[in-house]
């Protein structure tokens, strides 16, 4: 079994925690909530005071921060922490660039840095079954995946370190159409006197369906859906448009379909 180190025990991170722990790995885990402290420490994690605490002695450290502001105000202290050979991965869905500083600190130390956004629910790494995307070095992709296969299924390494974040970032800005999309049709639907519980019950089976339709049903409708994930997904729409304007493409199709539809799931304007 593995050492790790981790931050972030929030609405996704904290499952993960406790899954790794059922798998029998040894977890060092910093957490500021004292109510998630409680139950990670009955949980038998090694609960510590700061995030450099959680990184000492780590093999492998997994990061499940919100976005790039906070992995970078925390990230540096942590790889500096690990001891040589470690692996840091961070779930975050952000930046290339941000994730490339920390490996080139992180090498001047014998510390390997992987990207691993994941897919997926809180339900899902409680069932074992969210989908974590890999991206960097060989051997610190296997040894990142052997430990996030305590909550993960698939794992699907995907190439060089900002791949996987690649991989997320189209997928989220598909996702955010497809969201709009189908809005879009469920207010036709109601226009042509269908109920939207209907429409998602055809769209499970027929050829226009997604699974935007099938999460809009297990909360009832599109709206209510959109507004429970609007905060994390505009977040990674914004992401994408500044991982579009650094590469120099356009996915402006995609762009305008997000933009242009009636969920709010963009903070700022995009696509321009």
């Amino acid at each position: 079994m593995t050492t790790v180190g981790f931050i972030g025990a929030g609405r996704m991170g904290e499952p993960m925690v406790e899954r790794m722990l059922d798998a029998g790995h040894s977890v060092s885990v910093y957490v500021r909530r004292p109510e998630v402290r409680e139950r990670l420490t009955a949980r038998g994690a090694v609960v510590v005071d700061d995030p450099a605490a959680a990184a000492a002695g780590a093999e492998v450290f997994l990061s499940c921060l919100f976005d790039d502001k906070q992995l970078a105000e925390v990230g540096p202290s942590i790889i500096d922490a690990l001891p040589g050979g470690a692996v840091f991965a961070s779930h975050t869905t952000g930046s290339v660039a941000l994730l490339r500083q920390l490996l080139d600190r992180g090498r001047r130390r014998g510390v390997e840095v992987v990207d691993a956004p994941v897919s997926g629910t809180a339900e899902a790494i409680r069932a074992g079954k969210l989908l974590v995307l890999l991206g960097g070095e060989t051997a610190a992709v296997q040894r990142c995946a052997a430990v996030v296969a305590a909550y993960a299924e698939p794992v699907q390494p995907t190439g060089k370190l900002g791949s996987a974040l690649a991989v997320k970032l189209v997928n989220n800005l598909l996702f955010a159409a497809n969201m709009q999309l189908l809005a879009e049709g469920a207010s036709l639907a109601g226009e042509l006197g269908v109920a939207q519980d209907v429409l998602y019950a055809a769209l499970a089976h027929a050829s226009g369906g997604s699974h935007a339709a099938v999460y809009a049903s297990e909360h009832g409708d599109i709206q209510t859906f959109g507004a429970r994930i609007s905060e994390f997904l505009g977040k990674d729409v914004a992401a994408c448009q500044a991982a579009a304007d650094e590469l120099g493409v356009r996915p402006d199709l995609l762009f305008e379909v997000v933009r242009r539809g009636p969920l709010p799931l963009t903070p700022s304007p995009i696509g321009s």
